[in-house]
């Protein structure tokens, strides 16, 4: 059984950090990193990293990679983790299977179609840095128009859809009542789209009730949204509140190991990424809804700092 100190399960910008903050410790780390396209792939580009803003997703992973590659301490393997068990010695078999297609989210992570299991590895700690799955929406014209026109976070993407019309995707009332303000620094003419009815309280922005059918678009850049009444609103972006689940992966730790889990489907963390499970860590968006390259980057490094803290090297 191959030997690490670490083997961190997703290659983002949380793992990938923490892969720079542990090689530099003097850590041996295995990146387990699925060879299916990550979940940000359809963004153009990253933004909020100073001195990467508006890199590609693709060239942030190839800078990184380039920049862990010379320290010698970190390998990239291209491979799903489906299992992580503690063995009585101390630390942790994880299970990888090594893929050349399939479906996956990129993540490092099996989907739900599981592969055969295959050679485990050992490693003292365990950093999961697996993002959330994107439930997308059964509606004509999401797939192309998702990462361009239609967006996750303003503070992510508002600036390329600057100055343009803005249709707010919820069924948050709370979420309705402040994008009448929220959002118009990027946009002075924002509605909601609501699927259901809005309560008086959270009538302070123009809502438009009704479920989605379709969207209108040419190559991925929205014109108009289509109703399932027939309404057509014009819209050039949507702020889209997706839900989200975990990845297989996370759920199957919960039942097996305990891994505290919340309602939300966010792995419970403290301020140092430490999990319920002694030796296992988290960090990134699969710890919370606050998610963005910058922030999972700080996650990723103070997981790293607790880990390196907590087990000296050998």
């Amino acid at each position: 059984m191959q030997r690490y100190d670490v083997v961190i399960v997703g290659g983002g910008p949380a793992g990938l950090t923490a892969a720079m903050a542990l090689s530099r410790s003097l850590r041996r780390v295995l990146v387990a990193e699925a060879p299916e396209p990550p979940r940000n792939a359809a963004s153009p580009g990253v933004h909020g990293v100073v001195g990467l803003d508006g890199v590609s997703p693709a060239e942030y992973r190839r800078r990184a990679w380039a920049d862990l590659d010379r320290y010698g301490m970190a390998e990239r393997r291209e491979a799903t983790v489906t299992d992580v068990t503690p063995v009585p010695e101390g630390g942790f078999a994880v299970t990888l299977t090594e893929t050349e297609t399939g479906t996956g989210t990129g993540t490092g992570t099996e989907t739900d179609a599981d592969a055969d299991a295959g050679e485990p590895v050992w490693a003292r700690q365990v950093l999961l840095t697996t993002g959330m799955v994107d439930v997308h929406p059964d509606v004509e014209g999401f797939a192309e128009c998702w990462g361009k026109t239609i967006i996750h976070c303003p503070f992510c993407a508002g600036w390329e859809n600057r100055d343009r019309t803005w249709g707010v995707v919820t069924d948050d009332p709370e979420f309705a009542r402040k994008a009448a303000t929220g959002f118009c620094a990027w946009s002075r003419d924002v509605i909601v789209l609501f699927d259901g009815t809005v309560p008086e309280e959270c009538r302070e922005a123009e809502v438009v009730e009704g479920r989605i059918r379709r969207l209108r678009h040419t190559g991925g850049y929205l014109y108009a949204v289509e109703l399932a009444d027939g309404t057509v609103v014009a819209r050039q972006t949507l702020l889209w509140q997706l839900a989200q689940r975990p990845v297989p992966l996370v759920s199957r730790l919960a039942e097996r190991l305990g891994l505290a889990v919340g309602e939300d489907g966010y792995v419970k963390v403290d301020g140092t990424g430490r999990t319920s499970v002694p030796g296992l860590y988290a960090a990134g968006d699969l710890t919370t809804e606050a998610q963005g390259a910058i922030e999972a980057a700080a996650a990723g490094s103070a997981a790293a700092f607790q880990m390196i803290s907590e087990v000296p090297a050998v």
